[in-house]
């Protein structure tokens, strides 16, 4: 294993594990930036609820291993960018209503973590690096003070207090870590202006997406899709009803000529719904990400079908990008964050709209100009322009 003592370097620490088995901003942007910096990334640790509620799950499991062998595991993945497993196990907390308990054991955790976290960065040589936190207002809460780093960057891609399990102590969390970061950093206008209400130093550094799997070229229609009866509207990615609306598609399942083809896991209420009793809908499961492109390629229409919430109206739709690559036709749910792709898709406020500009693609989708157009706006969004952006903040920041 290479270690390295070079002047700037990166630990990342959020809540996408390095072992996610769905596309991760934060590892696409470890990725970037080892390219030219160290990077060290610390996997999801165990936590003591997990361990036992997904005993079974394969990263669980590793996990496990590495606890009972007391050591770290370090894995160079690429050179430059090591994935550092903890042998910690954190406390299970959140059922905790007192703040002042919460937060006492919560910083306990953090200890914890800090302690693994240093170890592997000695190990390395990383000397006062840059800590880059995803999210994760919990496990790094107190970590810019445990840890010898340069300086703090919060970055924010989802607003996560709109989701109930998060919300219960993050209200006061998020604020208090985006406040003690030396900089805030957020994938869209609406999470940035979110980040300035707690630090003057908060800024949009855009969103890039990986293309390095893109294939343009004709590819086969894969087998599970083969069968199915064209036209196809077609969505890519988890499928969970606090991001998709599941009587959204229902909709335009019951009013649009066409199979309905969703490819991802399912939550409870997705495996649960009235979907899977309508016969022109088709759930494939989850693909691996390099098979994504063909079946989407196979589509006639893309589409995003998100419900309207606080967690997704600033969110950045990552996979509009993707169908954008393969100058796809594509409607999606109207929120902030899509204006800057209306001018190559179509957005819907209603059910009725949704399904409505479906058809309108049915009937004369895109020509090729409008489709060069889209692939030239996508292939701009890259992960190197994003962390470009970032050091540009970092800069206007001060560290």
């Amino acid at each position: 294993m290479s270690t390295t003592n070079q002047h700037t370097s990166f630990v990342m620490m959020g809540l996408q594990p390095w072992d996610i088995e769905i596309g991760s901003n934060f590892k696409n942007m470890a990725e970037e930036l080892s390219k030219h910096y160290p990077v060290l990334y610390i996997n999801r640790a165990l936590d003591r609820i997990s361990a036992i509620r997904q005993r079974k799950d394969a990263k669980i499991i590793q996990r496990k291993k590495v606890r009972a062998s007391g050591s770290l595991l370090i894995e160079e993945v690429q050179p430059n960018l090591f994935v550092l497993t903890p042998t910690v196990i954190l406390e299970s907390i959140n059922w905790i209503g007192h703040a002042g308990l919460f937060d006492w054991l919560n910083k306990r955790n953090n200890q914890r973590l800090a302690i693994d976290i240093e170890k592997g960065m000695q190990q390395l040589h990383f000397q006062q690096p840059y800590l880059l936190i995803d999210n994760d207002f919990f496990r790094g809460q107190y970590l810019n003070e445990l840890l010898p780093v340069k300086a703090t960057i919060y970055y924010i891609r989802d607003y996560l207090n709109a989701q109930p399990y998060f919300s219960k102590h993050g209200k006061r969390l998020e604020p208090a870590l985006m406040a003690k970061a030396n900089c805030v950093v957020a994938n869209s206008k609406y999470l940035s202006d979110y980040g300035k209400q707690n630090n003057q130093h908060s800024y949009d550094i855009g969103q890039g997406c990986d293309f390095s799997g893109l294939q343009t070229e004709s590819l086969p229609c894969p087998e599970d899709l083969a069968g199915i009866a064209k036209p196809i509207i077609g969505y890519t990615g988890a499928l969970i009803q606090s991001r998709l609306g599941i009587e959204l598609l229902e909709h335009v399942a019951q009013y649009v000529k066409a199979s309905l083809v969703l490819v991802g896991p399912e939550d409870e209420a997705f495996r649960n719904s009235i979907l899977h009793q309508l016969p022109n809908v088709h759930f494939l499961g989850t693909k691996p990400a390099a098979s994504l492109y063909a079946y989407i390629q196979h589509f006639d229409v893309c589409i995003n079908p998100q419900v309207l919430n606080e967690l997704t109206i600033g969110n950045y739709p990552r996979k509009i990008d993707e169908y954008l690559a393969l100058g796809k036709d594509i409607v999606a749910t109207k929120t902030v964050a899509m204006e800057m792709f209306e001018p190559y898709v179509k957005t819907a406020e209603s059910q009725e709209d949704f399904a409505a500009a479906i058809n309108a693609y049915l009937q004369q989708p895109g020509d090729a100009a409008m489709q060069a157009n889209r692939k030239a706006f996508a292939l701009s969004h890259t992960w190197a322009a994003s962390i470009a952006a970032m050091f540009n903040a970092m800069q206007k920041a001060g560290i």
